[in-house]
């Protein structure tokens, strides 16, 4: 790692308590930020910033890295359709080849895109190829293996028994979690309540709060999927995850699109994050999330781009500009504006993972997990505010550079940490086998 970098003469976006935003520069010493402002030293590597924002890079709360090469093979579905007719069975014919190409083109995208850290859910098997390979990239990320040990029309390669499911993620946690610095971490996965026994999540629930780790599921995502629920227990999807422990600050759930006003004063209550991912509710006609009901409440919300294969992109400039216009179209132009989306893009995805006081806003003393967004652009001029030209107008391929730890993993619109062409052609190479053995047609 490089000693020093001088980020210079940028429209610096601080994201801080007072959501400065100032014209200087950001000082990056052994990997993190030593001083935001007016900079008079020298450093090793000075990074030309003038005409440039510099923002914290983006925290996304609910990613499949292991979907990315299902990209465009499950289109124009609603969510149990989706799953049981494409997702599922791709992801029960993947192999330790494919999971790792999958994860390795994810994670590339998301480096060109500005998003620095992740909350990942991966399939049943081989996540530690994932670990592999978020560990090569230098990105950060919480990475945990999906637990599914029941459900209707599971394909064979995804069953598994309850206690091998927990076995095989104490492994997991027991490797990874923690890994170079705390930039890897663990969290426990369990897919949804219809694939999860009571018996598995109860223990999950025991097993976080025993490990000091995150839990990582889906909550109320599809009429269907809630009906499901009900049928079974009695109680909507969050009343029965909380019956069961799967809430609280450690808890993220993604989606809650539909949510009643006493699921929504649970999750407050509890202190459960809630991830929004507006691309992937819409394509799979799921639904629009009450995010600004939730924010009114006190909830956690931030967000995610979900999968690639109900997306179709992992780009945190698409779901920023989406979660707002969607806001807005139910309660008026003045809800969620740009500052607050722009904040549930950066530091409230760092603080549902709980690195708050490490990443998230540019600030002495945190890791410098750095987006570079060259603003010299049509489509960015003119800019009298810049956090709106951000949100509304700025798109993933005007990021310049990305720094995650002091490291730069994207310099001059370049991949320092992973070779784009090989990415590209093992992809191709590995869909192909995959969907061959999956014997999916889309």
């Amino acid at each position: 790692m490089t000693e020093s970098i001088l980020i210079r003469g940028g429209t610096v976006v601080t994201m801080d308590a007072d959501e400065r935003v100032l014209e200087g520069d950001v000082l990056v010493r052994d990997g993190r930020i030593a001083r935001v402002g007016e900079v008079s030293e020298s450093a090793d590597v000075t990074i030309d910033a003038r005409g440039c924002a510099v923002l914290p890079g983006f925290v996304q709360t609910h990613v499949h890295l292991c979907q990315t090469i299902f990209r465009g093979a499950a289109d124009d579905l609603e969510l149990i359709d989706w799953l049981k007719r494409r997702v599922w069975p791709l992801e029960a014919a993947h192999d330790a080849r494919s999971v790792r190409a999958s994860a390795r083109l994810g994670l590339a995208e998301l480096i060109r895109g500005g998003t620095t850290c992740a909350l990942t859910m991966e399939t049943v098997r081989h996540t530690g190829e994932v670990f592999h390979a978020v560990e090569g990239s230098g990105f950060r990320a919480t990475v945990g293996k999906c637990m599914m040990d029941k459900g209707e029309g599971v394909p064979l390669g995804l069953r598994e028994e309850t206690e091998d499911s927990i076995r095989q993620s104490l492994a997991l946690l027991g490797e990874w979690h923690s890994r170079d610095g705390g930039r890897i971490r663990f969290c426990f996965a369990p897919r949804f309540a219809v694939s999860c026994t009571e018996e598995l999540l109860r223990r999950v629930a025991a097993l976080a709060r025993e490990h000091g780790v995150l839990i990582h599921t889906h909550a109320s995502e599809n009429r269907s999927e809630i009906e499901l629920v009900e049928k079974e227990t009695g109680l909507r999807n969050v009343e029965y995850l909380d019956t069961v422990g799967v809430t609280g600050p450690h808890v993220v759930l993604a989606h809650c699109v539909h949510v009643n006003e006493r699921e929504m004063d649970l999750l407050a209550a509890t202190g459960t994050h809630a991830a929004h991912c507006p691309s992937s509710n819409l394509k799979l006609g799921s639904g629009v999330a009450p995010v600004a009901e939730m924010l009114e409440r006190g909830v956690s919300v931030s967000l995610g781009a979900d999968g690639a294969p109900c997306n179709n992109r992992l780009d945190m400039f698409t779901e920023m500009r989406t979660a707002a216009l969607l806001q807005k179209v139910r309660r008026g132009a003045e809800t969620l504006p740009a500052r607050r989306v722009l904040r549930m893009a950066t530091l409230d995805g760092a603080r549902a993972l709980g690195l708050a006081s490490e990443i998230g806003s540019l600030e002495a003393g945190k890791r410098a997990d750095v987006t570079i967004l060259d603003l010299r652009r049509l489509h960015l001029t003119p800019r009298p505010d810049v956090v709106s030209t951000i949100v509304y107008a700025a798109e993933a391929h005007d990021v310049r550079a990305v720094l995650i730890g002091g490291r730069v993993v994207l310099g001059d619109g370049e991949l320092k940490t992973l070779d784009e062409r090989e990415v590209l052609a093992e992809a191709r190479e590995e869909y192909e086998a995959l969907a061959a053995r999956s014997g999916v047609r889309t």
